[in-house]
């Protein structure tokens, strides 16, 4: 299954996080990918269940970086 990157502004007053969802690795994985995301994209965010949050518009960094470390990207 493929890695989900979007935008989303709902319900966070208009500021705008890069989703990153469908992401089917163990929770520390995933932690590890969020730190390494917040610092490619020098924004905060956060993690849970299979999704992770980042602060700001990014979508186009996020994807390319998931390519590179070989991830499907949809």
């Amino acid at each position: 299954m493929a890695i989900e990157v979007k935008i989303d502004r709902s319900g966070r007053r208009g500021k705008t996080v890069t989703m990153v969802t469908n992401i089917q690795h163990n929770p520390q994985v995933i932690e590890d990918l969020e730190k390494k995301l917040k610092q490619q994209c020098g924004a905060g965010g956060t993690s849970y269940a299979k999704t992770i949050e980042i602060q700001g518009e990014h979508v186009d960094k996020i994807k390319s970086y998931l390519r590179k470390e070989g991830h499907d990207v949809k």
